[in-house]
């Protein structure tokens, strides 16, 4: 029966049709390399056939693959890389394969197009060049030579010339404009030479880290230190970063942290080498939008910042598939929130690390988690616009010659 109320309704739904209807033009069918294949959805519209969301060959969200350290020619805004390094690993080994695991997990990001309703942005349709760089080739026989590698690596591909604003002046130690990084790990001792590589870019970083664990660890009282190379691992990266002066004293936070310690005097030295803790318990009083508050208040929005995210910040409900599974931590739902909430703060690079594939389900909980994460960094990549827009004027005046 139609009524007063069916019309209020359909009115209704009218309204929130015009309302949306602008973002059509967003919405673009994917078309693949099968340029024989045609199809016709209506009379005389045609296009290519594009892959299956189940097909094809694996890269990030299906964006374009270009080998970038065999050419220095592609030009891009943001670049993914992988770095397949897990023998800094202390319980569970098989970070190795977390790059992979996590393109696998990506499949679907841009099945209906990419579109991020809550942050109301489309990283795959944008003004940002993105594209998929591979792995960086790394030795699992030398963790010293692999570090290397993995700094040359990263360097190589952070340190060129932007698609986008390539000639205008950025926060980088030269003042020059740079494209971002984000990073496939491997296990967490990555974090380490991929700091020494912001480094040679931007100077001392602030870092915002989510892990369950605090991994500023002195070498003695993590893994002891029997050599150089052992002292480095994935519990230690931010004690030697600390050491080598790689971050910001003042600035640096860490959220999720839930970890046993071997005494609070490792309370002591986390405060030594510059940050802050967010206790992942805090979310039960606090909530989300008081944790991003800590995070923003902590950070700031004039820095350029590094984004390191451990997926042992989920609880193993959501993420099992890791090197150090920690119990009583968030959800996927609340993580996505809380990365959704750090919009304003100048993200220049990220890591996401210590996906472990062969301990997942069947059903891959742990590479959607991973890769539906790292969507709603590059999100807030794209929403900041080039990094043309954050001159650093600290740096810039330092005119460091590179």
């Amino acid at each position: 029966m139609f009524n007063k109320f069916t019309a209020a309704a359909v009115a209704a739904l009218a309204a929130t049709v015009a309302a949306h209807g602008d973002h059509a033009h967003d919405q673009e069918p994917i078309e693949g390399p099968h340029k024989s294949l045609w199809y016709n959805t209506l009379p005389g519209d045609g296009g290519t056939q594009a892959d299956s969301v189940f097909s094809g060959i694996s890269t990030f969200g299906r964006i374009e693959y270009s080998p970038c350290l065999a050419t220095a020619d592609r030009k891009y805004d943001i670049a993914f890389i992988g770095a397949p390094f897990d023998t800094g690993t202390s319980y569970r080994p098989g970070a190795r394969f977390g790059p992979s695991g996590i393109r696998q997990g990506s499949r679907r990001l841009n099945l209906y197009g990419g579109y991020n309703v809550p942050l109301a942005a489309n990283p795959f349709n944008s003004w940002a060049t993105v594209i998929d760089c591979g792995d960086i080739p790394v030795t699992s026989y030398d963790n010293e030579w692999a570090i290397q590698q993995i700094e040359e690596g990263h360097n190589s591909i952070l340190m060129r010339a932007p698609a986008t604003d390539a000639d205008k002046e950025g926060p980088s130690l030269k003042g020059k404009t740079l494209p971002r990084v984000i990073t496939m790990g491997g296990d967490h001792t990555i974090t380490l030479p991929l700091l020494r590589s912001m480094n040679r870019a931007y100077g001392p970083i602030t870092v915002i880290h989510f892990d369950s664990h605090l991994d500023t660890w002195r070498p003695k009282v993590f893994g002891g230190a029997p050599s150089k190379t052992a002292s480095i691992n994935h519990g230690t990266y931010f004690y030697h970063a600390a050491q080598e002066g790689l971050m910001r004293n003042d600035t640096n936070i860490h959220a999720g942290i839930r970890t046993t310690l071997s005494g609070l005097s490792d309370y002591d030295n986390d405060g030594y080498c510059g940050f802050e803790i967010v206790e992942a318990r805090e979310i039960d009083t606090i909530g989300t939008e008081g944790i991003i508050k800590k995070i923003h208040d902590r950070v700031g929005h004039d820095n350029p910042v590094y984004l390191s995210i451990d997926i042992d910040t989920l609880d193993p409900a959501f993420a099992p598939a890791t090197g150090t599974p920690e119990t009583g931590g968030w959800s996927t739902r609340e993580l996505r929130t809380i990365i959704r909430g750090l919009k304003g703060i100048q993200l220049v690079a990220a890591d996401i690390v210590e996906v472990a594939p062969a301990y997942d389900t069947n059903a891959e909980l742990t590479t959607m988690a991973a890769a539906d994460t790292l969507y709603e960094v590059m999100t807030l990549m794209v929403m900041n616009g080039p990094l043309s827009g954050l001159p650093n004027k600290e740096h810039v005046d330092r005119k460091v010659d590179l």
